[in-house]
């Protein structure tokens, strides 16, 4: 029998503190966070925008591509926001926003609802060269996820938006139940 990895239960008792108990959970909190970091700091390598980049046949300064890749998921997406994302000042997002607009891949525009809020918006140009990021993206992660199962790569992206939605829920101070996705 082939079961799927993820709807495969283990349990190892390990030490109580490092377990989240309630009546319905048991699992090693740190083994989620160990992993959570793995990924974040994968993320957040700059070979692995290099590699990105190459791949995706485009040219882009590599310290612009998480400011185009976000803008083009999330814009428009105001100055601010977008420093906060990227884990930089405002100040230097402020500059790198303007190299992108100089090179046609992004522009700014005030928020329409708040006029003080300055935002970043991709251009047709920018969502070009997206696509092609998109593109490569696709591809290793076809390569990654080849030998899984369907109903595991299914299951993980749907508790990761799940996870993300409660995550950062918790993080602006709510924790409305109704913002879950159903499981």
């Amino acid at each position: 029998m082939n079961m799927c990895n993820m709807h495969t239960l283990v349990n190892r008792i390990e030490g109580v503190n490092k377990y989240m108990h309630n009546t319905h959970k048991n699992f090693n909190v740190e083994e989620l966070h160990d992993a959570l970091l793995t990924i974040v700091g994968t993320f957040n390598r700059p070979q692995r925008d290099e590699l990105m980049i190459k791949e995706s046949g485009i040219q882009l300064d590599r310290a612009l591509f998480p400011l185009l890749v976000q803008i083009g998921r999330f814009g428009p997406i105001g100055i601010v926001e977008l420093a906060d994302r990227v884990g930089r000042d405002y100040t230097t997002v402020s500059r790198q926003v303007a190299k992108l607009e100089e090179t046609g891949l992004a522009q700014r525009q005030k928020n329409p609802k708040d006029r003080r809020i300055n935002e970043a918006a991709i251009t047709l140009a920018g969502k070009g060269m997206t696509e092609k990021i998109d593109t490569a993206r696709a591809q290793i992660y076809s390569g990654i996820f080849q030998q899984w199962c369907e109903d595991d790569c299914i299951v993980l992206t749907r508790l990761l938006q799940k996870f993300v939605v409660d995550f950062t829920a918790k993080e602006q101070g709510r924790n409305d139940e109704t913002m879950n996705p159903p499981a």
